[in-house]
């Protein structure tokens, strides 16, 4: 069976595109592989963080994980701080990658333009994303396409490492969806959803009641022509609901086009927040019976056991390849 391995960062609520553009594919992959799915709270930390906030934020991605279906028996849920090999083998990786490599990472740049000084682990970064796949054998990542360059550092960073030292690594592949692997805001089609957005209309989080989901949806960017069409250049903004329909429901864009035919954007609205919340509804039951629960933390100290079982194992061979530590 091969390996799967993402990873979420803790900052807020995760959004309704980190849905469908991440934990939604999870579900539909843990039959048939073996997947570990990590919060990455030490990469959380490459931004100023509130200590309390962050420990609430992880707990809460980790009873969201298992809310939308993530089965701790056939999946390894952990977070990223409880498994030590992570910084250590992260650290290994920041001395085989390039200052010039890290400094072209278009999410460096974004993060640190305009500031006046930015932490050294916003730029290195993608060498700890690396360690966080290549420590479990990944054969495949499920990433968004803001991930995608990170994805080909690690590809790099690992045939580098193999080259030099030893071929231990196994060269994951990206997985991209074809449809909806780039929600966009509401507000603004031309942007990607976001949680830290300033403008809480433009996104919806899994949390959200079901007055303020229908709320942002029908508020939600379009055009005048009031024509429910997918045309991504043209019609960004209902292309975007379009898309998060057709993910949803199961339908492709033509279909819907298809089901609106003669009808405006009000009634495509009304009916898409229908769907948001009807399948939000279960997601969210599950959330707050787990988010207090004995049951959470059991089965995050299980997801801890086994992923360093096996992050150590790659982690004595990477010590291993680069001559670290006494000859035993």
């Amino acid at each position: 069976m091969e390996t799967i391995f993402s990873g979420i960062q803790p900052s807020g609520t995760i959004t309704l595109g980190n849905y469908i553009g991440a934990l939604k594919q999870f579900t539909e992959l843990q039959d048939d592989y073996n997947c570990y799915f990590c919060i990455v709270d030490q990469h959380a930390i490459t931004v100023p963080q509130d200590r309390l906030q962050l420990r609430k934020n992880i707990k809460s991605l980790a009873a969201l994980y298992l809310a939308v279906g993530i089965d701790p028996e056939k999946a390894t849920l952990f977070i990223q701080s409880e498994v030590p090999a992570h910084a250590q083998a992260g650290w290994m990786l920041q001395c085989v990658a390039y200052i010039g490599e890290l400094e072209r990472m278009t999410q460096f740049k974004d993060k640190s333009t305009g500031k006046e000084a930015v932490s050294a682990g916003l730029l290195t970064y993608p060498p700890l994303m690396a360690a966080d796949i290549l420590l479990y054998g990944t054969n495949l990542v499920p990433v968004g396409e803001d991930q995608k360059q990170h994805l080909e550092l690690t590809r790099d960073l690992a045939e580098r490492f193999n080259k030099k030292y030893n071929d231990i690594f196994t060269v994951p592949e990206v997985r991209i969806p074809k449809v909806g692997a780039r929600v966009m805001s509401l507000q603004d089609p031309l942007r990607k959803m976001s949680k830290s957005d300033p403008n809480s209309k433009a996104f919806i989080t899994l949390l959200d009641e079901p007055k303020q989901i229908i709320k942002k949806i029908k508020s939600a960017v379009t055009d005048s022509e009031g024509i429910v069409t997918f045309d991504k250049e043209n019609k960004p903004g209902i292309s975007n609901l379009l898309s998060i329909y057709s993910i949803l429901e199961n339908k492709t864009a033509a279909e819907l086009e298809q089901q609106y035919e003669g009808k405006g954007y009000g009634d495509f609205k009304s009916d898409l927040a229908e769907v948001v919340v009807r399948h939000l509804e279960p997601v969210q039951k599950r959330y707050y019976e787990l988010i207090e629960s004995d049951e959470l933390d059991r089965i995050l100290d299980a997801g801890a056991e086994k992923a360093n079982y096996t992050a150590n194992k790659m982690l004595k061979k990477m010590e291993k390849a680069m001559g670290l530590g006494r000859k035993r």
